[in-house]
């Protein structure tokens, strides 16, 4: 496929994920708005009558059972090899990222109203200790989301990856750009933000310190990442990956975290859009849930000793797969797929995205 054919289909298929997240979420968003009223009593009573036990610690089982069941099942079984040096890298990047967010600026952006909900263990932060278990969010999520493109790219939706010797990957002239459209983007959503929160709450002081954070640490792999490894992306397991965390956000979120007080966030540093039927969620928990599953497949990207974009840190098959599997998976490849493009070199140049609201 010619460099030009691959750029209209790596950005087609990047639009259509963006499509498939309209179609969802555009009448639920309305549906939403039709909410006047929350059914929920006000926290305080939640909270004093102890709702939740341990109940912060125990869901991160949310992320550790799929990252075992991923791990040291699904990945072994296909003999899908992952590359350590590459997957690594990636999660030392995300990881820190998303602990500094607490430990710098949980003061400005949350608080932790049920502290009967975790195992009381403080952890570090300025401005007074955080729950333990936030930390170990942030490893486990971010841990979840990789493993599962990982594996989707890898196996379930291999079909639409591209080889490791394919023309894709070795047409770019240079990994790092400049993405005017990702800054537009970027430019937008803040300046948005901040009108938006003087005409919605005029008088009241505040600055949308979160969401500009938060699109910040989003955009900014995309500015210098997109024009190189948009062709070489997975979308079909990106667009996988974001509806499974977006059903997982719904459930360990917007069910169970903020109407049981497990955190809440700070109203002077959110934009000022709430979502009344879950209790007044703020809209930047909203748009975490989809653009952190964005991150791994931007960022791990590594460029191999030749120069070309390799695959993500799991791309490659061990030959110990039968023969005849071996034979079924090379008929499956399709030479005009896309795939995912993971490197050390763009991740330890880049910051990821630390989409470290409440769910990776």
């Amino acid at each position: 496929m010619s460099p030009s054919k691959s750029n209209q289909s790596g950005n087609l298929a990047f639009w259509i994920v963006l499509a498939m997240l309209a179609m969802v979420s555009l009448p639920a968003a309305v549906t939403l708005h039709t909410v006047k009223l929350s059914a929920f009593l006000p926290l305080s009573q939640i909270v004093a009558r102890n709702p939740s036990p341990y109940g912060y610690s125990v869901s991160l089982l949310i992320f550790v059972v799929p990252i075992l069941v991923i791990a040291f099942w699904f990945l072994p079984q296909e003999h899908i090899r992952v590359s350590r040096h590459a997957f690594w890298w990636t999660v030392g990047l995300l990881f820190p990222m998303g602990a500094a967010l607490d430990f710098f600026l949980a003061q400005f952006f949350f608080r932790f109203p049920n502290p009967a909900a975790t195992l009381r263990i403080p952890a570090p932060a300025l401005g007074g200790p955080v729950p333990v278990e936030e930390y170990l969010f942030y490893l486990t999520g971010f841990l979840t989301v990789l493993l599962l493109y990982v594996w989707l790219d890898g196996y379930w939706l291999r079909a639409y990856s591209v080889p490791e010797e394919d023309a894709q990957r070795t047409s770019f002239q240079r990994l790092l750009g400049f993405h005017t459209w990702s800054f537009i983007l970027a430019v937008v959503l803040i300046g948005g933000a901040v009108l938006f929160r003087k005409i919605a709450q005029p008088g009241v002081p505040g600055f949308p310190g979160y969401l500009t954070f938060l699109v910040l640490t989003a955009l900014l792999p995309s500015m210098v990442l997109y024009g190189a490894v948009h062709r070489v992306i997975n979308w079909r397991a990106v667009s996988l990956t974001v509806f499974m965390i977006l059903l997982t956000s719904l459930l360990w979120e917007a069910t169970l975290a903020i109407p049981y007080g497990w955190w809440a966030y700070q109203p002077t540093t959110m934009v000022g859009l709430y979502i009344r039927a879950w209790d007044n969620l703020p809209i930047e928990a909203v748009l975490v849930w989809i653009a952190v599953t964005f991150s791994p497949p931007c960022l791990s990207t590594r460029p191999s000793a030749a120069g070309t974009l390799q695959a993500s840190p799991c791309a490659t098959r061990s030959s110990a797969a039968p023969p005849q599997k071996r034979a079924l998976q090379a008929a499956d490849r399709s030479p005009d797929c896309l795939a995912p493009a993971l490197t050390k070199a763009a991740s330890s140049q880049i910051a990821p995205a630390a989409m470290s609201s409440k769910l990776p």
